[in-house]
């Protein structure tokens, strides 16, 4: 049987290629909000993030999301991935 092909994504932090399902995705929708997309299939602009409590905090501090997006991400977006972060350790 033929293996699935591996999806590739880039790391907007650490510039590191991982898999896809190692990421979480930040999307700027078309009407303009930023949204944490953990299905990977909302529709707008997309930027990916390794799930790690230093990645999540220097994208905050260096605003390599806003810059990516190119829009401002409100503090509740880094709030919420840290949540997410917080759940996948639980686990």
């Amino acid at each position: 049987m033929k293996e699935k092909k591996k999806i590739l994504r880039t790391c907007v932090v650490t510039k590191e290629v991982c898999e896809k399902k190692d990421l979480i995705r930040v999307v700027r929708t078309p009407e303009l909000n930023v949204i944490v997309d953990t299905k990977g299939k909302a529709n707008g602009r997309g930027a990916y993030l390794k799930l790690d409590k230093d990645v999540i905090l220097l994208a905050k501090k260096s605003k390599a999301l806003d810059k990516k997006l190119e829009i401002e991400v409100p503090d509740n977006i880094y709030d919420e991935l840290l949540e997410l972060l917080n759940g996948q350790d639980t686990k």
